[in-house]
């Protein structure tokens, strides 16, 4: 399958991420052609985690602050709690995916991410899943949260946690290949 091979697609994360949200929606993306980077909020590597045990560690390829809106196509979020808790309060995050979802760029959401959604103050009216701790945050922050292994609004996929990332890889991958979708909002 090569039907994502006009697009670069930046995978956000800083030390703490579930190592397998990201890991497993970068080999979807690049299966399907994509150009994927990582982007953090230092150069180096970072750590992933497999749930409370450190796991692997992953090479960052650009800054956050390197990048212009231009550079990408669509973003990824990957969850794990420190790392979702830790990137919402960089405010350079908080724009990216604020901009990019203005620009009704396609967003992928997993786990805890929705954490960075909230912050980014782009879930009033929205539909999603989490991990089930978060619900009463996306509720509160103006989302509709449902219980179910992936979640497609607009522009946006979610997804609950690890258990789902077959279903979620299958469509954000569906998602990033559609046309952009007229703002609506």
């Amino acid at each position: 399958m090569n039907g994502l091979n006009h697009m670069k697609v930046a995978i956000i994360a800083v030390d703490g991420f579930e190592e397998v949200e990201l890991t497993e929606p970068k080999k979807a993306l690049e299966k399907a052609g994509a150009q994927v980077d990582v982007l953090s909020e230092k150069r180096g590597e970072i750590q992933g985690f497999k749930h409370f045990d450190k796991a692997g560690k992953v090479k960052v390829d650009r800054t956050v602050d390197e990048i212009h809106m231009d550079d990408y196509d669509a973003i990824v979020l990957p969850g794990g709690a420190l790392n979702a808790d830790n990137a919402r309060a960089v405010p350079r995050i908080r724009q990216i995916i604020f901009e990019m979802d203005r620009a009704r760029k396609p967003i992928a959401a997993i786990c805890h991410a929705p954490w960075e959604l909230i912050s980014a103050g782009i879930l009033t009216g929205r539909k999603l899943t989490s991990w089930h701790t978060i619900q009463d945050d996306v509720r509160n922050a103006g989302g509709q949260w449902t219980d179910e292994e992936v979640v497609l609004d607009q522009n946006l996929v979610t997804s609950r946690g690890p258990q789902d990332l077959p279903v979620f890889n299958r469509e954000m991958v569906a998602l990033f290949a559609k046309e952009p979708v007229p703002q609506s909002r």
